[in-house]
Order: structure tokens, then C-alpha cells, then sequence
């Protein structure tokens, strides 16, 4: 592809579309390059994408959260639910058993309930 680029750039028009997805491109070659180099490193953002198209998706509903404080608690819940999915966790069960660790302990000073971590609590007398 890069020698492909070399060669047609001097074959198009300067202000052809064509030139300048090869002038955008050239530069970047060698970033496009590195999962050649690296078998860990995916060829795609296929996981990426698909992580955030939920929020693409409901964009408009999150307008009329109805406050600031409303988007941001609908913020966290999406995270954990995000992170649940991600863990292979259903976020029903993760939520239920949270809630009730939390309902057992209602002086928690602070708390981590992370799903796929065990929910550290810090209780104060």
C-alpha cells in the first residue's frame, strides 16, 4: 500500500480527493503499520466500536436526563454496566448482590464495588 501511495501521488491531480487521502495517509503509514510488528495489537477497533455504540445510539435520550446530577448518575450506571458486560458478569445479579451488601452495612464510609472485583468495604463505628 505505501508504495502503491509513493507512486500514484505523483500521478493525481493535486487537489483530487484522491491526493489528499494519500497525503492524510502517508505520514500515518508507519502507525498503521505496527500490528504487522506485533501480533498482540489488533488490525481493527471492532471492540472499541462496539463498546461505545450504545452511547452513539441513546446520544439523544441523554438530552433529557433532566438535570446535570441525573446525566451524571445515568454516567456511572452506563460505566458499571459497560464494565459488567466487559467482565462477562450479568449486571443484574452484580447490581442485586451490591445493593445488598450495601443495605447490610449502612454506615460505609466508602466503598469499592468495581464488577469483577470483590466489594471492599470500610465501615465506620
Amino acid at each position: 500500500m505505501e508504495k502503491w501511495m509513493t507512486e500514484t501521488i505523483t500521478q493525481v491531480l493535486p487537489k483530487s480527493l484522491m491526493a489528499g487521502a494519500i497525503v492524510d495517509t502517508l505520514p500515518r503509514i508507519d502507525a498503521l503499520k505496527c500490528y504487522l510488528s506485533d501480533a498482540r495489537l489488533q488490525i481493527d477497533n471492532n471492540l472499541t466500536e462496539n463498546a461505545i455504540r450504545p452511547v452513539a445510539v441513546g446520544r439523544k435520550n441523554y438530552l433529557f436526563a433532566g438535570s446535570h446530577s441525573s446525566a451524571q448518575h445515568a454516567a456511572i450506571f452506563y460505566s458499571l454496566f459497560a464494565t459488567c458486560k466487559a467482565k462477562n458478569i450479568n449486571p443484574q445479579t452484580w447490581l442485586t448482590e451490591t445493593l445488598i451488601k450495601i443495605g447490610s452495612h449502612p454506615s460505609i464510609e466508602s466503598m469499592n464495588c468495581c464488577p469483577g472485583q470483590n466489594c471492599l468495604m470500610i465501615i465506620v463505628d
